[in-house]
């Protein structure tokens, strides 16, 4: 099953909305078939596995990272009956598939056709490989990762909006591999005004060309004060952009932005801002599964107040900032008391290029 989970990250990325899934077939203590999911549309982990090792299938054991779908609510074949007609004697399987359409019901569909069933092999691996799939079929809503890159006591730009460069360049090339294996990117009106980001993945040493997957670049903008020069408005072939604002926009710059190319999307306010837990469900309609947010102090603030947020993931390098006049990683106001204050729970850190890393869950 660890073979079966390395195969399935190599879908990292590419999947969304779909689930990281790779399957392996063993017959006499021989791998005859394998196979990991690509991408939305393409064949299913199983599928590959089956094909490729034909005839050999007939009375193996079937490992497989997900439990085997069995709907037809999908653009491909249900893979339970081609398990069926391979003649897999036995399958295991790490963990249920939470989709309502599934859940227990492809497992169930293979006992009545008299295969062996083993449910709940390295359950917790393959739960945390997908957390962001189920968190989003659960909710509805897209796996949301807080980033930032900060001084060591806490800072992320000086007094005059500076931020270029707190990091060292390692830790700003995974940020840009991040970006390229989440659905979108998320910051507010303040960070295009005053930072000007273009939101694209890049690559190489330099990070000077685009990565081949690029997220949905989206602007939280309440009255649409983007700039019509931004850097989020060039690109629009290679990564496309949406701005979340209110029925306050002017319709004049609205039809301007549209005409860049831009995707404008009319949310609900919230005490005179766009409503963010609007703007998640929105998303998540569309198969944004997974958001990172690279914003300032108040989106920052705003996404962890409401309680949108899943993950932190801080770059923390070995420098103090201080001046009661520099930015903080978290604005808004700040808590009465400590029990009001967000514990991190599984921190793990890890040094990368002189920074550290610290990641947690919410």
């Amino acid at each position: 099953m660890k073979s079966a989970l390395r195969l399935a990250a190599k879908g990292r990325g590419t999947t969304s909305p779909n689930p990281m899934v790779g399957a392996i077939i063993v017959n006499r203590g021989r791998v005859v078939g394998q196979g990991y999911h690509l991408r939305a549309g393409l064949p299913h982990a199983e599928a590959l596995a089956l094909k490729r090792a034909g005839r050999r299938a007939r009375g193996a054991t079937l490992y497989i990272t997900l439990e085997p779908c069995c709907h037809l609510m999908k653009r491909t074949p249900p893979c339970v009956p081609a398990i069926v007609r391979s003649g897999v004697r036995r399958v295991v399987i790490a963990q249920r598939d939470p989709n309502p359409l599934v859940n227990g019901r492809g497992a169930s569909a293979l006992r009545r056709a008299g295969i062996s069933v083993t449910l709940g092999v390295a359950r917790r691996e393959a739960e945390a490989l997908n957390q962001a799939y189920r968190h989003w079929v659960r909710s509805k809503r897209p796996y949301v990762i807080l980033k930032a890159g900060m001084t060591l006591d806490g800072q992320i730009a000086t007094s005059s909006g500076k931020a270029k460069w707190i990091t060292s360049k390692p830790s700003r090339r995974e940020a840009h591999q991040l970006r390229a294996e989440v659905d979108g990117v998320l910051v507010g009106i303040g960070t295009v005004l005053s930072d000007d980001p273009s939101l694209t993945a890049r690559v190489s040493p330099q990070l000077t060309r685009l990565a081949k997957k690029q997220p949905l670049r989206v602007v939280v903008d309440t009255r649409l004060r983007t700039p019509l020069h931004a850097k989020i408005l060039r690109n629009v072939d290679e990564a496309r952009t949406l701005i979340a604002t209110t029925e306050a926009a002017p319709t004049a710059q609205r039809r301007a932005l549209q005409r860049r190319g831009v995707e404008i999307v009319t949310l609900p306010a919230l005490c005179g801002r766009v409503s963010l837990p609007a703007l998640m469900r929105e998303l998540g309609k569309r198969g944004i599964t997974t958001l990172l947010v690279e914003g300032g102090a108040e989106i920052n603030a705003a996404m962890l107040k409401a309680r949108l947020v899943q993950q932190v993931r801080l770059y923390i390098a070995p420098t103090l900032m201080g001046g009661i006049n520099a930015k903080g990683m978290i604005g808004g106001s700040s808590p009465q008391g400590l029990a009001a204050t967000l514990k991190l729970k599984h921190v793990r850190t890890r040094l990368l290029g002189g920074d550290l890393v610290v990641e947690g869950d919410l």
